[in-house]
């Protein structure tokens, strides 16, 4: 196939005019092809596509749309990781990371702009989302060459300027949801903290009179009340100061990047363990009371007392793997071991 019928199929049609509209002869050549295959694959996603051709045509690397970008731009513009990702088989990452379209926006200014689709909705939690722009502004501003970092669009906008303008909604946002989060789980953590330090003074089956040991001192099953409601009470502790440390923090813009994830995924971790280990106490209060006859009973309360420890882990088993995955799955996004564009 020839170059001019590579190009022809990548352009694609021509914009549609008005109806009403009488192109003349100079107009003939300056409409817009704002459709073209390559641009429209780097804008879905559709890496497979882009490779294909790049590997027959690597040429097409330097092909700019209407918009004078190339699928780099594009790449960036609606969060095609896989698209960008291709950078670094190609090489002469300077020279495509500063290139400018035609309002003087380099890759970093797009990156500083809210995507042009809905990428961002597949991930849960606005903080989430707020990490995952914090990443891509990063993960570019690392590629463009340090003299343009700080280059005005035609606008006279900086990218860091751009990227709070843009970002303003998503960064409230993201501030209310991680406050509410932290106190609500800060509130349940507390409860928990105060039932079992109140549980360390009243133990199953009281104390001797004479000399104030507990009267089960030597049964197993005490032993592992003793242990479990410590351990409760140090997770549920910790757990506090985890969400204290949320909802006192500065809340700036390099904080939801992993200061503010790290915490919540710490202090929802820890509130779980709190709570499995309260249940564990629980159940071991039985068994010490039940030790001889009804042994029935504890293990009917064990089984029961395992359904709020699962109940909470369907909750927010779902929410702790997603904020996991979102700050340290996230640092696989770029960079990608494998090569797919030049085996």
């Amino acid at each position: 196939m020839s170059k001019y019928e590579v190009d022809k199929i990548i352009r694609g049609p021509p914009d549609s005019e008005p109806k009403d509209k009488v192109a003349t002869t100079s107009e003939v050549g300056k409409r817009n092809y704002s459709s073209r295959v390559l641009f429209i694959a780097a804008e879905m996603g559709n890496t497979k596509f882009i490779v294909e051709l790049l590997r027959q045509y690597p040429e097409l690397v330097w092909k700019l749309n209407d918009n004078h970008q190339n699928i780099f731009h594009v790449a960036v513009s609606h969060r095609q990781e896989g698209v960008y990702n291709l950078l670094y088989e190609i090489g002469m990452l300077d020279l495509i990371a500063s290139s400018k379209d035609l309002d003087g926006n380099t890759m970093l200014h797009l990156a500083a702009m809210s995507p042009k689709n809905n990428r961002l909705q597949e991930i849960s939690g606005v903080a989430l989302q707020m990490q995952r722009e914090l990443l891509w502004y990063k993960e570019v501003k690392s590629k463009v060459p340090p003299s343009y970092q700080e280059r005005k669009n035609n606008a006279g906008l900086r990218p860091h300027e751009l990227f709070t303008m843009h970002h303003k909604d998503l960064m409230s946002a993201s501030e209310k949801w991680m406050k509410d989060t932290a106190s609500q789980c800060m509130v349940v953590a507390a409860l928990i903290a105060t039932i079992v330090f109140a549980a360390a003074f009243t133990v199953p089956g009281g104390y001797h009179q004479d000399h104030g040991i507990p009267f089960f001192i030597h049964r197993k099953a005490f032993i592992v009340f003793v242990i479990a409601d410590a351990v409760s009470l140090t997770f549920a502790t910790s757990s506090i100061l985890m969400f204290l440390y949320i909802l006192t923090s500065r809340y700036a813009e390099e904080d939801f990047l992993e200061s503010l994830p790290k915490k919540l995924m710490r202090g929802l971790a820890a509130l779980f363990l709190s709570i499995f280990a309260m249940m564990v106490a629980f159940s071991a209060s039985f068994f010490v009371l039940y030790h001889n006859k009804l042994i029935w009973v504890p293990v009917v309360i064990t089984a029961f007392a395992s359904l709020p420890v699962i109940l909470y882990a369907r909750h927010e088993y779902g929410l702790l793997i997603d904020v996991y995955h979102s700050t340290y799955g996230s640092k696989d996004l770029f960079k990608p071991k494998k090569r797919v564009l030049y085996k």
